[in-house]
């Protein structure tokens, strides 16, 4: 039997160790407590691998996703992960045409949009209908689509990447703010564009100030409106805005009350965008969004302009993989013929 006096020394030695241990964990563990506060969620999006790009491939203009992809893919170092986004019809195609051409390379997922989570939002009455597609309004449910990233760029099909996707991607988003976008009065060049073809600039071309649901907004009819048709976005704060559910209450306000119909400037992806977040968005540096190439066949920027341009938007009726349409040339160096087919290019000689 061990004398006394030993026990209780040995005793006062495990109890000595047990403080040093504990007391060694909490020294260890503060830096680490004292990094996890001060790490902001710039410094969590710069640490992913992966720069999310979301792009609709619809049927029939499954080539401008095709030379969006090739273009943005062929410019940068960084490793792009492409979320191609269709309906069940289409994916298919679009797989196959990635399969069998130079784009087998490309890292990407092909995701499933669901028309009916539209039933009852859209109003049928559009003059220019292929702005009812379903496509048009997966920017709107982006949480739903894609799951692991932090920040996401969304880009509309009919545009050209001349710059490195990772200048766009590294976009500052304010706190608080969900989206980061690109004002429509933004760019001195520009505004000759718009004023040569008549195109609007602010919310009076895109929400009807006639219906009292409008004017309550309390909203300028002169405030300059935004193109979203390249997002950068902060997923977690769309969630926590509920952005969704906001986008979805005025889609179905607007089929009660036609508030924003189609025959103004924007249809009907771009006004309820503009409603929810109004003075509530980051800006996008101006070259990164250069647009209104496809509003008039005729209207043309300077080439100077355009080889400085980092991202070209064809927004607007004149496409360029049909004809008339301007800059085509542009456009082309990017376009990877369908290897089905299926997908022609209308050019006057064909």
């Amino acid at each position: 039997i061990l004398p006394l006096v030993s026990v209780n020394q040995i005793l006062l030695l495990l109890l000595v160790l047990t403080v040093c241990a504990i007391l060694y964990n909490k020294v260890h563990q503060v830096p680490l407590a004292l990094k996890n506060e001060t790490v902001d969620l710039e410094s969590a999006e710069e640490m992913e691998e992966e720069i999310p790009v979301v792009i609709c491939a619809a049927a029939g203009r499954m080539g401008a996703a095709v030379a969006a992809i090739s273009s943005i893919y062929s410019n940068t170092e960084a490793g792009v992960l492409f979320y191609i986004i269709g309906l069940k019809t289409t994916i298919p195609h679009i797989r196959k045409w990635i399969e069998n051409s130079k784009l087998k390379e490309i890292k990407y997922k092909v995701v499933e949009f669901n028309p009916m989570v539209l039933k009852g939002k859209i109003r049928q009455d559009a003059s220019r209908p292929e702005l009812l597609q379903p496509l048009n309004f997966v920017r709107f449910y982006l949480p739903l689509l894609i799951q692991k990233h932090e920040k996401v760029i969304y880009l509309d099909d009919d545009v050209i990447v001349q710059g490195d996707i990772q200048e766009l991607y590294d976009t500052k988003l304010a706190p608080g703010h969900a989206a980061a976008f690109s004002d429509d009065c933004d760019l001195p060049s520009t505004h000759e564009m718009v004023r040569s073809v008549g195109m609007q600039n602010t919310y009076m071309g895109f929400l009807d100030y006639r219906k009292q649901a409008i004017r309550d907004l309390g909203i300028s009819p002169s405030t300059c409106s935004f193109n979203p048709g390249v997002i950068v976005a902060n997923i977690t704060e769309w969630k926590h805005q509920r952005i969704t559910k906001q986008l979805e209450k005025w889609m179905q306000r607007n089929v009660e009350e036609n508030i924003y119909s189609s025959t103004l400037g924007g249809g009907v992806a771009t006004s309820p965008m503009l409603i929810v977040f109004h003075g509530k968005y980051s800006s996008i540096n101006p070259m990164w969004h250069i647009r209104h190439l496809g509003w008039s066949p005729d209207a043309r920027y300077s080439e100077q302009f355009l080889q400085e341009a980092k991202l070209l938007h064809w927004n607007g009726r004149y496409k360029p993989w049909d004809y008339p349409s301007v800059h085509t040339d542009l456009w082309e160096n990017w376009f990877i013929p369908d290897p089905s087919g299926k997908f022609k290019l209308t050019r006057p000689d064909s």
